[in-house]
């Protein structure tokens, strides 16, 4: 059987961001959606969440170009004076490995938004992070430690079939070839632990590799792509105008994203291959 998880990240970073992923659940086919406890909009998502539990929510872990829940105090320093995390995911990568001073603040800052979603009322199914930071060796060490407490059970193990994606999309070849790399060798470090934890994954992860320009014409073309067992594909769905998705994400297509998770071309397809749609606690989306 082939299954098909469509979830999008984000949730609570804008109203723009919100907009659209309102818009995906209510007229569309996405099945779940990812929270970011430290965005602007993150009460706004969070009452949305509660009114709708059949709308599979997730932590979008935050420890890079996002806000912290947690003030930080002493060196070194996790965040900037003013409580946000570096733009830049290489440097975030390279100070959470090496500066061991900041592995206690990190868990704090971890177990925080966990918290926080759980003290807000909802539910949370899954783990997965912005810019796929859950997936570093020293945060999915904490991850691992924390998330059980939490009822957690299923990961985003991120990583995607490279030469499928080249196929439909010859774009930032070298960079896509890195992402691959870099992100299989993760996934072969993780998920012997998961394993061992129970924590359910899917078979492969879309989204990756063509992250903010999942459209309706690359979603279309990747469907035929889409083997046994569960696949997830993320999004970015968004409304415009917003100044957040803008600034934090000037070139990703948030309207193409929704389109494509709005489109009745994608869901006749998802119908005509057989695709499941669900999400990760396994029930079926069928009044899409």
């Amino acid at each position: 059987m082939k299954e098909v998880i469509l979830n999008a990240d984000d949730f609570g970073l804008s109203t723009g961001a919100n907009r659209g992923i309102v818009r995906a659940w209510q007229e569309g086919m996405l099945t779940g959606t990812s929270l970011m406890v430290g965005g602007d909009a993150f009460e706004e998502a969070a009452a949305f969440a509660r009114a709708n539990p059949a709308l599979q929510v997730g932590l979008h872990l935050t420890l890079v170009q996002g806000s912290a829940v947690l003030r930080q105090q002493g060196l070194p320093a996790l965040t900037d004076a003013g409580g946000a995390f570096t733009d830049d995911p290489v440097l975030a990568g390279m100070r959470y490995f090496f500066l061991k001073g900041l592995r206690k603040k990190l868990r704090q800052e971890i177990d925080a938004q966990l918290a926080k979603c759980r003290d807000a009322g909802v539910e949370l199914t899954h783990v997965d992070g912005h810019l796929n930071i859950h997936m570093h060796p020293v945060v999915f060490d904490i991850l691992c430690e924390l998330i059980p407490a939490y009822g957690i059970k299923s990961f985003r193990l991120t990583r995607e079939n490279l030469p499928a994606n080249l196929a439909l999309d010859r774009r930032r070849i070298v960079g896509k070839c890195a992402d691959a790399f870099i992100f299989a060798r993760l996934a072969d470090r993780c998920r012997p632990r998961l394993d061992r934890l129970g924590i359910r994954y899917a078979a492969e992860v879309k989204g990756l590799l063509n992250s903010g320009h999942m459209t309706e014409e690359y979603l279309l073309s990747a469907l035929d792509g889409v083997g046994e067992g569960v696949t997830e594909i993320y999004f970015h769905p968004g409304c415009h105008p917003c100044s957040t998705l803008k600034r934090r994400m000037p070139d990703y297509q948030h309207e193409a994203e929704l389109a494509a998770l709005t489109s009745p071309r994608v869901r006749e397809k998802m119908a005509r291959l057989g695709l499941r749609l669900r999400n990760y606690r396994g029930e079926e989306k069928t009044y899409v």
